[in-house]
């Protein structure tokens, strides 16, 4: 249990006073994570402003930091505590002045938020530490002893995500999401005009942002330093373009990485393809370079969460570091953060530099970590149509299910295109379990979910209705249009309706295809998966909406804004909001509270606004409780509050739902999608007897969720023991150990759970089978 360092066991050993510090490019969800814990654990915190310059320098660039003094900080981009390239500090001399500044401020522990370079620099003064020591003047033997050892640290910020070792790096999500919306506005002068645009993104030595862009934009092209085009690909991207255009589409996009580059390492530059396409195609065509737009802004929810939950991990590290732990960095392997060695990390980001420059493109994919590679592996079949010479007359039929979301037609976009390519016939139902009824079937082609990446909602419409009351109707049409293999795409009632096939197979022989559920719901409740597409984009949604009604506290001041958000009896959506937009509480179902709980968050506001920050955001999910509704609590705050402060109401409603996709949740989407139907086309061979589909196995029906660290499929029937069907939610939810975090970075006096502490993993294992 973490608690004060006096009572913590993880601290026995260590000066009581901790210290940490930010330095180079980091991102303040982060810097406000790792300042917050570190004074919750009774440390002293100092913040060194612009980076390694501002330790070399002393002074006033290293100052205290207090609780208020990252407040204000979860909206704001960039880094508040500054970054600067520092020459002094790659000498031994200004290491040692920057090792004189630490000693006398008695700090050993250093947190680093930066790339590969700032974070190897720190693992290098951290190799000389003791040298440097033995060579300072002026230091007395107490100071000596007491800072003999330095302890490191890093998180990676960085928009590339070019960093080996984790899935994302701080910053990156929010980069994709200046990206997207430049595309998206471009998609609609493009279509107008039957242009052909060129997108120049950010990557010189990572192709990861490009990458992402055109899975989310269904690009025609994407250029990657990591894999560059085989020779003659001027004449097989004109083919690709004209064939595009010839099948009815108006637009073309093309996305260049900045470092993109030919197979004999030449530079393929945006100009360059603009004037290929125009000479040779004689097309309209134009290019945009995005530049800096990508690193500025306000930071996604995705980002605030990854953020907040690295500078905790990383605050834990450095509590358990001995002289002996080598410099960890921390990472994010699917929705699990672990701690890896620095300097592996660091080798493995240069074994990708080594492999492209050796020609060893399928090398470097692979270095960069599975999440690259799925992502490589899933545009290159989904980019262009190139459906087998023999058809498998099989019929695979898709239907979303429930709510609409955001990023359900991605999903069904990429199955429909994955369907083609097997040799499949791809039928669209519409309206859910009410159009399979009814016999609302319809063959979807290749061109038919074109552009569907970016639309909000359901195109092929959606209800709620279950099968249980049309399964004689059901199985008729199934019969009818002869389909092999299904595909939901939905919530809470997509699974529901799935277990209630198959367990109608008994009496319905129709019943028994294969099929396969994908969570898209923005409540992210589904039984099976750690999450739901759409689910992001809410959460977008309310953090963005939250940030704005905040704003409206500047001018005020003393007033407690109460947010109602949707998500059923699940309480993800308040509490990731929650932790993304800084609120002093959040009120779940899954969290029992009384009127003594509201009590004390109310003497909490109270405390609150005698500071410099007066102000309060309080979420509730929907059906948190019966009796304290949201009226309730608002009329007990206001009451409560007289004089001190005064409340204002908002219920967000159905605006969660609606909006274009987030680039997550088209990335999601369409991986989901693709995955789904090649995992379909296994089990109808497994399935095949006597000239006929029959599966009546439990594991012919799954559910396709993300499961800590990866997509994996799981049968409905098994997920029954795990499902809360009263409530309409998983019985173990494993958002629900974060709750804790949210509370400690609003100030709240509690205990955290450290039982599932992070060990240290390797990245060079991992990488063996490529001989490196």
């Amino acid at each position: 249990l973490l608690s004060k360092p006096e009572s913590n066991p993880l601290c026995r050993g260590f000066d009581p006073l901790f210290h940490i510090f930010g330095a180079n490019f980091s991102m303040n969800a982060a810097v406000r994570a790792t300042v917050r814990v570190g004074l919750y654990t009774g440390a002293k915190v100092y913040f060194v402003h612009e980076g390694y310059q501002g330790l070399v320098d002393g002074g006033d660039h290293i100052r205290l930091a207090t609780w208020e003094s990252v407040s204000m900080m979860l909206q704001l981009g960039g880094t508040v505590i500054g970054s600067a390239r520092c020459k002094d500090f790659r000498s031994r001399e200004g290491r040692m002045t920057a090792a004189r500044n630490l000693v006398k401020l008695g700090i050993t522990n250093l947190c680093v938020i930066g790339g590969d370079g700032s974070l190897t620099g720190a693992n290098e003064f951290r190799t000389e530490w003791s040298g440097l020591l033995a060579d300072l003047v002026k230091i007395t033997d107490a100071e000596a002893k007491q800072s003999s050892h330095l302890n490191i640290v890093g998180m990676v910020g960085s928009i590339d995500n070019d960093f080996c070792g984790t899935d994302m790096t701080i910053g990156t999500d929010s980069a994709l999401h200046r990206i997207i919306e430049v595309v998206d506005a471009i998609t609609t002068t493009a279509q107008s005009h039957q242009r052909t645009f060129i997108l120049e993104v950010m990557g010189r030595h990572c192709g990861y942002l490009a990458l992402v862009t055109a899975l989310a934009c269904g690009a025609d092209w994407v250029f990657i330093p990591e894999m560059p085009p085989d020779e003659g690909w001027e004449d097989h991207l004109c083919r690709r373009l004209t064939n595009q255009r010839a099948r009815g589409s108006r637009l073309n996009v093309i996305i260049v990485a900045e470092g993109a580059m030919s197979r004999d390492g030449q530079p393929i530059t945006s100009e360059q393809i603009k004037k290929l396409v125009t000479d040779r195609l004689g097309f309209d065509t134009r290019t945009t370079v995005l530049g800096h737009v990508q690193r500025g802004g306000t930071p996604s929810a995705f980002d605030r969460i990854l953020g907040s939950r690295m500078g905790v991990e990383a605050v834990m590290a450095l509590l358990e570091a001995t002289p002996d732990t080598p410099a960890c960095v921390v990472s994010l392997s699917g929705n699990q953060a672990v701690r890896l060695p620095l300097m592996e990390c660091v080798q493995v980001t240069k074994d990708v530099t080594a492999a492209m420059a050796e020609g060893r493109f399928e090398d470097a994919i692979k270095l960069r970590g599975k999440s690259f590679e799925n992502n490589w592996n899933t545009y290159k079949m989904l980019a262009h149509i190139n459906p087998p010479d023999v058809k498998s007359n099989i019929n695979v039929a898709i239907m979303n299910i429930g709510a609409p979301c955001a990023g359900m037609n991605a999903a069904v976009r990429a199955a429909v295109r994955m369907g083609i390519i097997q040799g499949h016939n791809m039928l669209a139902i519409h309206d859910g379990f009410d159009g399979l009824a009814q016999g609302q079937i319809e063959p979807i082609t290749w061109t038919s979910v074109s552009g569907w990446t970016g639309k909000g909602g359901s195109m092929l419409g959606t209800k709620r209705s279950q099968p249980g009351k049309m399964l004689e109707e059901i199985s008729q049409n199934i019969a009818k249009f002869s389909i092999h293999a299904l595909v939901i795409i939905g919530g809470f009632e997509a699974y529901v309706g799935g277990l209630e096939m198959v367990q109608a197979r008994e009496k319905y022989e129709e019943m028994c295809i294969p099929i396969v559920v994908i969570p898209a719901t923005v409540s992210n409740n589904v039984p099976g998966s750690d999450f739901s597409i759409g689910a992001d984009t809410a959460l977008n949604t309310i953090t963005s909406t939250c940030d704005r009604i905040k704003q409206s506290a500047a001018g005020t001041k003393r007033r407690v804004f109460i947010v109602e958000t949707m998500g059923g009896y699940c309480g993800y959506l308040a509490t990731m909001a929650g932790l993304a937009a800084g609120a002093d509480a959040a009120y779940i179902f899954e969290e029992k509270f009384a009127i003594k709980d509201l009590e004390v968050n109310v003497q909490h506001l109270l405390e609150k606004m005698k500071t410099t920050v007066k102000r309060g955001l309080i979420l509730r999910n929907e059906k948190s409780n019966a009796n304290y509704t949201t009226d309730f609590i608002f009329n007990l705050y206001s009451e409560e509050g007289k004089g001190i402060f005064d409340c204002r109401k908002n219920v967000l409603g159905h605006m969660q739902q609606g909006g274009t996709p987030t680039p997550f949740d088209r990335n999601f989407g369409t991986k989901m999608g693709a995955k789904s139907v090649l995992w379909l086309t296994e089990k109808l061979k497994e399935c095949y007897r006597h000239g006929r589909i029959f599966a009546n196995t439990p594991d012919s029906a799954c559910v396709l969720g993300m499961r800590k660290r990866a997509l994996t499929f799981q049968p409905l029937a098994d997920l029954k023991e795990d499902t809360d069907f009263e409530h309409r939610i998983p019985k173990t939810q494993w958002w629900l150990k974060i709750r804790p975090i949210m509370k400690i970075l609003a100030k709240y006096d509690i205990k955290l759970d450290t039982s599932e502490h992070t060990d240290m993993e390797h990245v060079i294992k991992k990488r063996s089978p490529l001989g490196k």
